[in-house]
C-alpha cells in the first residue's frame, strides 16, 4: 500500500471517527432535550392537575370519589361486566372533564376585570365578561348532568356484584308491612283523574332542585347553593352504592302483566311515559333516587330557604306516594330513599364545615 492510500485510509478513519463523536453527541444532546421536554411536559401536567383539584369544592370531593370507587368496584368484578375497560373509561373521561371544567372555570374567573369606579379586580361572581359568564354557569349547574349520568350508567352496574334481582325481599318486607301487596292494591282507585294527579306528584320531582338551586344561583348564595349540591351528591351517591350491591328492578318489571291496564291520564301522564320511555334504567330502584334526590333538596331548603320547604312539602310527600302508585317502586324503595336522602343531609351538613368545601371567592 503506498503512502497516498495509508494516508486517504487514515483520513477516512479520522473522519469515521468525528461523525461517530459528533453523531454520540448530538445522540446525547437529543436524549438531554428529550428528557427536559418529557420532565416539563411531567411538571406541567402535574401543575395543571393539582391547580383543578385545587378549584374543587365539596361537591367535586364527592363526584370524584364515587367515580374512583366505581372504577375500583369494576376492577375487582369484571367478570360480571361484558366492556369493563369501556366502563373504567368512561368513568375516567368523566373525572377529567369535571377536572377540566373546574380547572378552566378557576382560571377565567381568577382573570378579572379593572373596574375604574371601585379600584379593585372583579371577582367570579360579579361575572362582567361573557367567558366568565360562560364558565361560572357551566361551573354551576353540571351537576344535574352528572347525575343523570350516574343514574343512566347504573343500568350497566346493576349487576356488577350480584348477578340476580332481589324484588323478593322487598315485596316479602311490603307484604308483612302492609298486608297486601302496595302496587297492586292501589290499582282499584285507578281513575283518569287521579292517574294525572299522581303522574304530576310524580313528575315534580325534576324541578326541586333545579327551583332551590336557580334560587339560591339567582341570589348568589354560592356557599348555600354549593351545600344544597352535596347533600343531593352524597344521598345519590349513597343509593347508587346500595344499587350495585342490592339491585332491585321495580314493581314495573316485576309485576309485569298483573295489572288490569295501563294507568290513563292527561298531559302529565303521556310526558311521563316519554320520560320513563326514553330514560327508564331497568334496575336500580332500591333505594328510589326519585325520593331520595327530593328529600336532599326538601332538607336543604329546611336549611337555607325555609320558606320554600313548607311550598315543597306537600309535593314531595305526593310524590312519594305516587312513586308507589305509578308502579316504579316498593314502600320499602321509599323508605331507602327518605333514609339516604336524610343522610346524604346530615353528612354534608358537615362536610361543608371543612376547609376548601367552598371555593374562596365562592
Amino acid at each position: 500500500m503506498s503512502d497516498v492510500q495509508r494516508q486517504d485510509c487514515k483520513g477516512e478513519e479520522t473522519l469515521i471517527a468525528w461523525r461517530a463523536k459528533v453523531g454520540a453527541e448530538r445522540s446525547g444532546e437529543r436524549a438531554v432535550r428529550l428528557e427536559t421536554e418529557r420532565q416539563g411536559i411531567v411538571a406541567l401536567i402535574t401543575q395543571e392537575l393539582a391547580g383543578a383539584w385545587a378549584g374543587c369544592v365539596a361537591f367535586e370531593w364527592i363526584a370524584l370519589g364515587y367515580l374512583a370507587l366505581s372504577c375500583v368496584l369494576i376492577a375487582m368484578f369484571s367478570e360480571n361486566l361484558p366492556h369493563p375497560m369501556r366502563l373504567i373509561g368512561m368513568q375516567v373521561f368523566a373525572a377529567g372533564v369535571i377536572l377540566i371544567l373546574c380547572r378552566v372555570e378557576s382560571r377565567v374567573a381568577k382573570r378579572g376585570v379593572w373596574n375604574n369606579k371601585t379600584q379593585r379586580w372583579t371577582d367570579r361572581n360579579v361575572c362582567p365578561t361573557t367567558a366568565q359568564k360562560f364558565w361560572h354557569f357551566w361551573r354551576h349547574w353540571y351537576p344535574h348532568l352528572f347525575f343523570l349520568f350516574c343514574f343512566e350508567e347504573m343500568a350497566k352496574l346493576v349487576h356488577l356484584v350480584s348477578p340476580g334481582w332481589q324484588d323478593a325481599k322487598l315485596i316479602a318486607f311490603d307484604q308483612s308491612l302492609t298486608g297486601v301487596n302496595p302496587a297492586l292494591w292501589l290499582e282499584r282507585f285507578a281513575h283518569p283523574a287521579l292517574n294525572e294527579f299522581m303522574q304530576f306528584a310524580y313528575f315534580t320531582y325534576f324541578v326541586y332542585l333545579l327551583i332551590l338551586g336557580g334560587l339560591l344561583y339567582y341570589q348568589r348564595d354560592w356557599k348555600s347553593y354549593w351545600s344544597v349540591m352535596t347533600y343531593s351528591a352524597i344521598g345519590y351517591v349513597l343509593g347508587y352504592v346500595i344499587s350495585i350491591c342490592f339491585p332491585v328492578q321495580s314493581p314495573w318489571f316485576t309485576l309485569a302483566g298483573m295489572w288490569h291496564g295501563e294507568l290513563v291520564g292527561g298531559p302529565f301522564t303521556a310526558l311521563v311515559n316519554l320520560i320513563e320511555k326514553c330514560g327508564r334504567v331497568h334496575g336500580a330502584a332500591f333505594p328510589s333516587q326519585h325520593v331520595a334526590g327530593a328529600v336532599a333538596a326538601l332538607w336543604g331548603a329546611w336549611r337555607h330557604r325555609r320558606w320554600l320547604f313548607w311550598v315543597f312539602l306537600p309535593f314531595v310527600m305526593c310524590m312519594c306516594v305516587s312513586t308507589v302508585y305509578v308502579r316504579n317502586h316498593y314502600v320499602a324503595d321509599v323508605f331507602g330513599g327518605i333514609v339516604t336522602g336524610t343522610l346524604g343531609y346530615v353528612i354534608g351538613g358537615w362536610l361543608m364545615k371543612s376547609r376548601g368545601a367552598v371555593a374562596e371567592e365562592a
